[in-house]
């Protein structure tokens, strides 16, 4: 963060607690499926229309370049009320025009409304995930769990929000992001900012990351059981009040961590400038050839610096500039492990089979995420919010279990993190193909087991990306990774899932009507067989990656516990 930044000298557990609040906030994008078929009956809307808004819908959720790029000049608060502000106007105008408060706004402008309106997920999301994974530099694979975790909870919090307290009016769910996002983030802006890294990885900290982790479980349970009940039972508004009202309870728990710390406060000792000297020094034997490029030999007195976890220092690196450019300094590149400028990251081979391998996973899952009710739909399923919550739980899931599964096997044995993505990315072949061939009563498993594979690439993806170009630049890099999502929904989901479904739907006699309907397995089996293929490509991408990147990790983690790189 900017050198100016004061840093809090509480415990970074606060910070971990309102950020829950912030990403739990920050999955709006989910709540398209809320409100826009009321968006299209109002407004007269196509079905061609209303996928461009979707579309709208996802670029404002991932492209987060922006905040990505001052995530390092902004303090969080700043970062997080430019959250807020976006969308109180965007969400607010799209509320505006659904409630007919005013005239309809031109279709170009719900674009850009919608756009600006689900771009506060970006701006919420960059800000605690940044600052979480500086404060617990040690533990990134299970900050990177319980960040994306809970953000794909938010579906499933934002539906229950939907069906129980709003009653299912699209118009009152647009009101409630357009006052909650903001409520949220001015409310937890005091809260989410540097503290002092955690630097012990010791016993208390698991246990208190595993409370996090239990209390995200009993949630994400909850969430589904409660969301069925209320769909099935059709439950009075007043229990339908009290379920929300619980979830909030739920949600609430994760403070008890930092109360616990301030009531019972345990002194540890948090290590020196000169202590972490000295553990570079001492693990210096483990940095081998494959982490150093030929031209890129280090002396071994270079040591690291706390700072780097927390801040960047602009004017250094200016003074940097100048001097390199009148040749009194030579510009040394940094090795795998170390803090990359976006720059230097984008020309390695490792940044873009990360990119790739992620890019061709997700861009897969979420088109089937996009058409899940249609999906549905055509098999014979014509309640699909079952369906739809399923995908939401097992993709929260997906994401928990990927960040724990695969920081204890990082810690254990080196294994590198890709690894997962390559084992869910094989699985994601086969479960294409169940989609394309088995019978429609196995659309419940294939939905489940899509929705953990779909989730675990979020999870190793953002510790990955940290662990190979360090955290000095981390925003910008993080937030490119996520242009594979928009990819992937224009590539997949637009362009190949809508016109094979199109096409299908002309041959079965829809051809000419405005609202066209398919029927059967052959509305999206082409589909599900091009998916496969992608899956196959990805596969092979990662199964490079991991090859490429086993040294790194070997010198990384060769203690046991995250190695503190020299610079």
């Amino acid at each position: 963060m900017s050198g100016k930044e004061k840093r809090g000298s509480r415990p970074p557990w606060v910070g971990l607690a309102a950020a829950v609040w912030v990403e739990l906030a920050a999955g709006s994008a989910y709540t398209f499926a809320l409100y826009s078929h009321s968006l299209k009956s109002v407004l007269g809307l196509t079905q061609q229309q209303l996928t461009i808004l979707g579309v709208a819908n996802d670029i404002g959720e991932n492209v987060g370049i922006l905040p990505g790029v001052v995530c390092n000049r902004l303090p969080p608060w700043i970062i997080l009320l430019i959250a807020g502000a976006c969308g109180f106007f965007g969400f607010g105008a799209l509320w505006l025009t659904l409630s007919q408060t005013v005239q309809a706004l031109p279709y170009w402008l719900l674009f850009i409304a919608l756009c600006f309106g689900t771009n506060s997920s970006a701006w919420m999301g960059t800000g605690v995930l940044v600052i979480n994974m500086r404060n617990f530099p040690l533990s990134r694979g299970t900050v990177a769990g319980i960040m994306k975790g809970y953000i794909g909870l938010s579906a499933s919090v934002f539906t229950l929000v939907y069906t129980g307290a709003l009653q299912t009016s699209s118009t009152k769910i647009l009101l409630f992001l357009t006052l909650s996002i903001p409520i949220i983030c001015i409310l937890m802006m005091y809260f989410v900012r540097p503290c002092i890294p955690s630097l012990v990885d010791d016993t208390i900290e698991r246990k208190h990351f595993l409370a996090v982790q239990i209390s995200s479980i009993v949630l994400g349970v909850y969430l589904l059981v409660s969301t069925i009940v209320i769909e099935v039972f059709q439950l009075s508004t007043v229990i339908s009040y009290v379920s929300v009202g619980f979830m909030v309870l739920i949600i609430l728990t994760p403070v008890l961590i930092p109360l616990k710390m301030t009531l019972y406060p345990v002194h540890q000792k948090i290590p020196s400038h000169q202590n972490l000297s000295a553990l570079s020094q001492n693990q210096s034997d483990h940095l081998t050839d494959p982490l150093i490029d030929n031209d890129d030999r280090r002396s071994p007195d270079e040591t690291p610096l706390l700072g780097d976890f927390m801040e960047t220092d602009e004017g250094s690196d200016v003074d940097m500039l100048y001097a390199e450019g009148a040749g009194a300094v030579k510009k040394k590149r940094p090795r795998r492990g170390e803090d990359f400028s976006f720059l230097q990251a984008v020309v390695k081979a490792d940044f873009w089979l990360l990119f790739m391998s992620y890019f061709l996973a997700v861009g897969s899952g979420v088109t089937v995420l996009n058409n899940l009710a249609q999906i549905g739909i055509s098999s014979g399923i014509n309640d699909t919010t079952v369906l739809l919550s399923l995908f939401s739980f097992s993709n929260f899931f997906g994401r928990l279990v990927g960040g724990i599964v695969s920081e204890q096997f990082v810690r254990k044995s080196m294994l590198p993190r890709p690894f997962w993505m390559l084992l869910t990315q094989v699985l994601m072949v086969g479960i294409y193909l169940l989609f394309a061939f088995a019978p429609s009563f196995v659309l419940y498993f294939s939905t489940g087991v899509l929705g953990i594979c779909y989730g675990v690439q979020f999870s190793v993806m953002v510790p990955t990306a940290s662990e190979l170009f360090g955290l000095k630049h981390f925003g910008i890099i993080y937030n490119f990774m996520l242009l594979g999502n928009p990819l992937g929904a224009i590539l997949f989901s637009t362009l190949l899932a809508g016109y094979v479904y199109d096409t299908e739907a002309a041959k079965q006699g829809g051809n000419g009507s405005s609202n066209l309907s398919c029927m059967g397995p052959n509305c999206f089996r082409l589909t599900f067989e091009v998916l496969a293929a992608v899956s196959v490509l990805a596969s092979i991408l990662s199964t490079i990656l991991t090859m490429r990147v086993k040294p790194v990790y070997q010198a990384l983690y060769a203690t046991g516990s995250f190695r503190i790189p020299r610079h």
